[in-house]
């Protein structure tokens, strides 16, 4: 995508539907006047009176607990520099959209028009009742560490400036185990810090807490080493400044252990890679281009450490791993600081989780077989689904021991389950799907490319690395529609029906023909059928000339399953075909089967789709929990729809019975825990978060995921076709941009699983 097209989608992005990225949104009925009343005269009266009574009561009665103020003047920011507080707004905007996806924890974004550190410092002051927490952000130094030492010490709430703190919890923990890792005593380690902002200073005092020795420190600014003798030095400077007689980078390279860069791109040479100690552990976490490019370092050095901030390297040190978690440990504790034990446990919690066993939801995003604890993995991942579950109990544990904690956790248990209920809120798994689709791309034939809107997704697949788009239609309208929405990537464009696909045709109507010849199919006929876009494209892949195919945007479902039926077929050890929606709800993920092929799907059949919709789980990194849909509860109701899924699931307890599913159930009880805990604690799903449904008929299937889909305009991955030997699904009519891209990152991961099948 040319920089110009990307702008314009990142305006776009801002600007459309609605102007900005989070908005407020109720937390209570209010459809009655009897509602009204009480959210508003004369009910609230009542919750004022209780506070005004006992201040503490406001994080009973209302948001405070669970809000945080992303507060900046726009002095520093994203290497943008001094913007102003307006332009930062849409940073600070995109901050709360991270504490909210990652930790669930709402924000207001607060940008304050003053560089005056006292007017700022009293601004932060006066408004901080209504908050649970303040995120400082993108504050210029030396004022940042200012603001941020007067307002931890006035106020009695979490207070923490990211850019300071962030990056130096997250690089703390990647070099603790660095250190182990190169059997390194990090008391001896000669360490070169080059930057020396607020995030550089952080760092620095955090590696002394965990026993670095300052004498064995060297950083460097912009006019080299920061020595004791330079004159007009800032206290933080002059805290880390050094004695020897040294000027350079060079020098300071020399022989050194650790190499800590938060300063600018290509400032690190080859040489002076070579010129440190064994083992040496480098952290070139300058954005968007490292101090040293990461190709050229291990290039370099084969026993480096190394560790970038950027996502397309190992060992991102990516802030997103620490404040969410940090500030909901502290929120829900009730902690009147973030004091450096909390952030020490927080540092202690990540360097431990990466020693863990990696789920396979990670592994299955990262395209790894499997990560371990070593060179490559110092760090955990920023879509690691333990982290809400790991982070916040250790750094409220550290709040309560170190005596900030107003409202100690005592249910531990308790606390967990609540935080997994958390990250259900969120579409981390959408994420995952596209990164994994980026680590492996496929080249997807678009069997309906002159139609704008699968076009654009085409383009965004082609720019985000998600796939290689082949464009199969009229290529008078591509290449018209292209120059409208400035796709102008060099992707290959097929017209079935042009002079220059001649060949092709009649090499695929001789395939076609071939195989359906005693089908009453001439060759004249097979001719004329490939001219058929959805026949051309099924081709392709039977051919290897894709590997995926998406289609179905423009013509109903049945008419593009036929062409892919006759000539890719099914899957081996397949009896049918099915499909499975996945929506993103506001209780997590959940798939829903069959919801576009088998009508009236027989006990046997509804095995197979339950078996199959089980192996989509899991290609998703997730356990099936599984419920057999109808509307009676265990055998409730005699009629033949019921009891064909009480038959069913007999079969599966007999033939699977480690595989989680249950049934028949009414829709509210497989959704509702408690329910049935409470009724059926029988079930083998009594207890459990169910995460797949599965519908006795195609009717009941189809109408629940549209209503669920606009309803609660709830995110759509599918129909995700089960059960074909090659990578091929339909959309459903007039599918939207998103959707079409989600269903090319499933084309494509599709096509990975099936050619890693192949290879076995």
């Amino acid at each position: 995508m040319s920089k110009q097209s990307r702008r314009r989608e990142a305006l776009v992005y801002h600007a459309k539907p609605t102007p900005g990225k989070i908005k407020v949104v109720p937390t209570k009925k209010y459809a009655s006047q009897r509602d009204l009343s009480l959210a508003y005269s004369p009910g609230v009266a009542e919750p004022c009176l209780e506070i005004a009574k006992d201040i503490d009561n406001v994080y009973k009665y209302t948001t405070k607990g669970n809000l945080v103020a992303v507060i900046s003047n726009g002095t520093a920011v994203l290497g943008l520099g001094n913007i102003g507080p307006e332009a930062s707004k849409p940073v600070m905007e995109g901050k709360g959209v991270l504490f909210k996806i990652f930790a669930d924890i709402d924000v207001f974004d607060i940008e304050v028009d003053t560089e005056d550190v006292e007017a700022f410092i009293q601004t932060v002051k006066m408004i901080a009742p209504t908050f649970g927490g303040i995120n400082l952000e993108d504050i210029k130094a030396p004022e940042a560490f200012e603001i941020e030492r007067r307002l931890k010490e006035e106020l009695d709430i979490p207070v923490m400036h990211d850019d300071q703190h962030g990056t130096a919890i997250i690089s703390a923990a990647a070099l603790l185990n660095a250190l182990e890792l190169a059997e390194k005593d990090i008391a001896n380690v000669q360490i070169v810090i080059s930057g020396a902002g607020a995030a550089a200073i952080s760092c620095s005092r955090l590696y002394q807490a965990f026993g670095a020795k300052r004498d064995n420190m060297v950083m460097l600014d912009s006019k080299g080493v920061i020595r004791q003798d330079r004159e007009t030095l800032t206290p933080e400077k002059a805290e880390f400044a050094t004695h020897r007689k040294i000027d350079t980078i060079e020098e300071a390279l020399q022989n050194a252990d650790v190499f800590i860069g938060l300063s600018t791109s290509d400032i690190v040479s080859p040489d002076m890679l070579l010129s440190m100690a064994d083992n040496p552990i480098v952290f070139a976490m300058a954005n968007p281009d490292p101090e040293i490019p990461y190709d050229i370092a291990i290039a370099t050095r084969k026993d480096i450490i190394m560790a970038t901030g950027r996502s397309d390297h190992p060992n991102q040190v990516n802030n997103v791993l620490g404040f969410p978690f940090i500030f909901r440990g502290a929120l829900d504790v009730r902690a009147t600081k973030i004091n450096e034990e909390m952030k020490m446990a927080a540092v202690k919690a990540l360097a431990n989780l990466a020693k863990e066993a990696v789920p396979e939801q990670v592994n299955i995003a990262y395209g790894e077989t499997r990560l371990t604890f070593g060179r490559d993995y110092i760090i955990p991942k920023p879509f690691d689904p333990r982290l809400i579950f790991k982070i916040p109990p250790a750094v409220a544990k550290a709040a309560m021991e170190s005596g900030v904690a107003k409202s100690p956790i005592t249910d531990w248990d308790k606390y967990e389950n609540e935080l997994l209920e958390r990250s259900g809120s969120d579409n981390k798994i959408v994420r995952l799907l596209l990164n994994r689709a980026k680590l492996n791309p496929k080249r997807v034939v678009y069997a309906e490319a002159d139609h704008l809107d699968v076009l654009k997704a085409a383009q965004i697949a082609h720019d985000e690395g998600i796939a290689m788009p082949i464009l199969l239609g009229r290529r008078s309208v591509i290449e018209k529609l292209k120059e409208e929405i400035e796709f102008d990537a060099d992707v290959p464009i097929i017209d079935p029906k042009s002079d220059e696909e001649e060949a092709r045709l009649k090499s695929y109507a001789k395939v076609y023909w071939n195989q359906r010849k005693r089908k009453g199919i001439t060759l004249y006929a097979a001719e004329k059928i490939m001219r058929e876009r959805n026949y051309f494209a099924a081709m392709m892949v039977n051919e290897g000339h894709a590997d995926a195919l998406i289609s179905g945007f423009s013509r109903s479902y049945p008419s593009v399953v036929k062409p892919m039926l006759e000539l890719i077929g099914l899957a081996p050890n397949s009896t049918r075909i099915a499909t499975t929606n996945l929506l993103m709800t506001q209780r997590g993920p959940l798939f829903l089967s069959d919801t576009a092929i088998n009508i009236n799907p027989s006990a046997t059949d509804l095995t197979k789709i339950a078996q199959m919709t089980a192996g989509v789980v899991k290609m998703f990194g997730m356990e099936p929990v599984m419920a057999m849909i109808s509307y009676s509860n265990f055998g409730s109701s005699k009629n033949q729809t019921a009891t064909k899924v009480g038959e069913a699931v007999a079969y599966l307890h007999k033939r699977h019975p480690n595989l989680l599913v249950d049934g028949e159930l009414q829709a509210d009880f497989a959704l509702n825990r408690e329910m049935l805990q409470d009724t059926f604690p029988f079930s083998k799903l009594a207890g459990r978060k169910v995460n797949t449904l599965i519908f006795p008929n195609l009717e009941s299937g189809n109408i629940t995921y549209k209503l669920l889909k606009e309803l609660n305009q709830a995110e759509s991955i599918g129909p995700i076709m089960m059960g074909m030997r090659k990578p091929v699904h339909i959309l459903q009519l007039e599918a939207s941009v998103d959707e079409i891209v989600n269903m090319t990152a499933i084309a494509v991961i599709d096509a990975q699983q099936k050619e890693k099948l192949a290879e076995l």
